[in-house]
């Protein structure tokens, strides 16, 4: 057990935050934290980081926070770093200082065992030399490097100073930190905000590798199927664990609620039947004693709580476009899209009743394409046109969560100014869909929450019943049971829906097709998007085919001028795959001889390092040391490259 909290209790002030939360993370769990926004999830995150108090720390029962051990506890937020001329590289570098500590200790130890024979000198450096490893000291260059590229950075952004980043970008380089620093409990709070796919994807490997225990707070339920071991959920002030990813958690859910309707039912019923026997009985005097035994027995009755009905609630509602399109609603020729530069073009024709899905690389110009169509931007080049009948809604994320130009008005009143002709009635019923109800359509614009802002764009946009929705990605801020409601709203929608989309679990559940703003194009698969990934891993593996048939070919070709593969598989020209056979197994054997010589001189090294008459020079000793871990580094590329030739022998017999 690496870290337990027992009975707590969390209040701001008079409200109560969380009650009697009992949360364990054991070994290298990842786990999921769930629930409806404004639950406490977040909450319990800086209770495990010490950046909140339990409240009943001073009462008689049985309550705290118990670790094994020291354990080091990463926190990943929104935060904004102090220097901001520090160079990205220095600031990341930061994380290595343990590391760098490290280094100067065994220099010194290195020039004491030069002057001094102290055996406790060599403990202490091969002490050191442990932790180096368990630091990865050895491989932090490159480690730094590779983490930094998979967030989308390019390695000449290491020089750029820290305030020249945007606070989305800050916030991933904070996270890239977190990832290097490699705590003994990471805390992550929506950690696939802000990242593109490609990124989301090598995080998911990361995180189910990572040896030490993840708690994470997410509403990407592709993430967390993909990710989690356990699942603790936050409802009506209470926590539960549940064992497995977000869709065990949610079929184990609705088994227990059932089961505890089912037996809630029958206590009830077996209250009832015995509450009239002893009422009809109670003054008899032969049924005395029975109707006391009975009274006895409902008592002793241990009472199954009667089931609370799911945390459901949720906008809702059916919109039907105030009129129908044409066939063609939408027309994409060459259209060059960017503000100044051009970021992509685009060619494809959007047909009345999709849904698609734009995805792809940060950068690319999704979002620029849907500035593009509703008129903010110009294009670059190219052109588009809208079918006939088409009425489109637009909705931008970012423009829904900014701040309001009129932070004073009411909800009420904003819709109103919409709609002047409406009776109160209906913009009341307006709102009441989308969770606006009672006296919160009196809030405020300046304090609503980022779901509220969300959910009140929302429901302006469906007001106006168009046919075409652009949605620039509309998941954003919702929790887990709002995103549902907003996948059976686009499911049952007559209309047509284009949209922006990170959350893959969203775009399974709504996309008829996706446009795949790729690195070198923009591609349109009519496909849902499950059988858009296994089409994309076909195209991946015909490439990467292609690619190994190529540098097998490679040296054939420079030697004797042999006719490309790619000649050979269009059947324009004649070509021996023989000689590429041939060729591929020369090399197999001269790399089995290179790692017979590794071998051999790993086996005279380590016997030098053995020999009594080195014992005293410590020099000597390191060099040896030193040539022993870069030949076994070396034997490590010569396999690698054997298993590949082998891959390509296997392809071409």
């Amino acid at each position: 057990m690496r870290y337990q909290i027992r009975h707590a209790i969390v209040r701001y002030g008079a409200e109560t935050i969380l009650e009697d939360v009992n949360f364990d993370i054991k070994d290298t769990e990842k786990i999921a934290v769930v629930g409806r926004n404004g639950c406490g999830k977040t909450t319990l995150l800086k209770l495990i980081a010490g950046e909140v108090k339990m409240d009943n720390l001073d009462s008689d029962e049985e309550c705290g926070i118990s670790m094994a051990g020291t354990q080091r506890i990463g926190y990943l937020k929104q935060i904004s770093f102090e220097d901001t001329e520090i160079t990205v590289e220095n600031e990341i570098l930061k994380v290595f200082e343990p590391v760098f500590a490290c280094e100067k200790r065994m220099q010194e130890l290195t020039d004491l065992m030069n002057e001094n024979h102290d055996k406790s000198v060599m403990g202490e450096y091969a002490h050191l030399q442990d932790k180096m490893e368990a630091l990865g000291g050895y491989t932090y260059r490159k480690d730094m490097e590779t983490v930094f590229q998979k967030f989308g950075f390019a390695l000449e952004d290491l020089q750029r100073p820290m305030g020249s980043f945007s606070g989305g970008q800050q916030t991933k380089i904070a996270f890239i930190k977190l990832l290097l620093s490699k705590p003994d409990i990471m805390l992550l709070d929506e950690p696939t905000n802000h990242l593109d796919m490609p990124t989301i994807e090598w995080l998911e490997g990361y995180l189910k590798a990572y040896d030490k225990a993840v708690v994470i707070v997410s509403h990407d339920r592709m993430f967390l199927d993909r990710v989690i071991d356990v699942t603790y959920e936050i409802e009506w002030g209470r926590i539960k664990r549940y064992p497995g990813n977000y869709t065990k958690f949610m079929a184990l859910k609705e088994e227990a609620a059932i089961k505890q309707e089912k037996d809630y039912e029958e206590q009830q019923k077996e209250i009832k039947r015995l509450t009239e026997w002893i009422e009809q009985w109670k003054n008899t005097p032969t049924k005395v004693a029975a109707a006391r035994s009975k009274q006895k027995q409902i008592e002793h009755m241990v009472l199954i709580e009667k089931p609370r009905r799911f945390d459901t609630k949720a906008f809702q509602g059916q919109f039907t476009p105030r009129i129908t399109s044409y066939t063609d609603v939408l027309d994409l020729r060459g259209l060059q899209i960017g503000y100044t530069d051009v970021l992509s073009r685009v060619s494809f024709v959007l047909k009345k009743g999709e849904r698609v899905a734009i995805i792809g690389e940060n950068g690319k110009g999704k979002s620029t394409l849907l500035k593009t169509l509703v008129g903010e931007i110009d294009p670059l080049g190219g052109s588009y046109t809208f079918g006939q009948g088409v009425e489109w809604g637009y909705f931008d994320q970012q423009a829904a969560v900014a701040e309001s130009m009129e932070p004073k008005k009411q909800v009420i009143d904003d819709l109103w100014d919409m709609y002047p002709t409406w009776k109160e009635v209906e913009i009341r019923n307006a709102l009441g869909n989308f969770l606006f109800s009672g006296e919160e359509v009196f809030k405020e614009l300046g304090q609503l929450s980022g779901g509220e802002k969300v959910r009140l764009a929302l429901c302006k946009m469906f007001m106006k019943r168009p046919n075409l929705l652009i949605l620039d990605e509309p998941t954003n801020h919702m929790d887990l049971v709002g995103k549902e409601a907003l996948e059976k709203m686009l499911q049952n929608f007559p209309g047509t829906v284009l949209f922006v989309s990170h959350d893959r679990y969203f775009i399974k559940e709504i996309a008829t097709g996706v446009l795949d703003f790729e690195k070198e194009r923009v591609e349109f698969y009519p496909y849902t998007y499950e059988e858009y990934l296994e089409e994309r891993d076909k195209k991946i593996a015909r490439e990467e085919e292609k690619a190994a048939r190529e540098a097998a070919a490679q040296p054939a070709k420079k030697a004797d001028a042999a006719p490309t593969l790619d000649d050979v598989f269009d059947k324009k020209t004649y070509y021996n795959p023989g000689k590429v056979l041939s060729r591929l197994k020369q090399q197999q054997a001269k790399y089995e001889k290179m790692l017979e010589d590794s071998e051999v001189k790993l086996e005279a090294l380590k016997m030098e390092q053995m020999d009594p008459a080195l014992a005293s020079n410590y020099t000597r000793l390191m060099e040896i040391t030193q040539q022993i871990e870069e030949e076994e580094r070396n034997q490590e590329t010569i396999l690698e490259r054997m298993l590949e030739i082998e891959m390509e022998l296997e392809e071409f017999e």
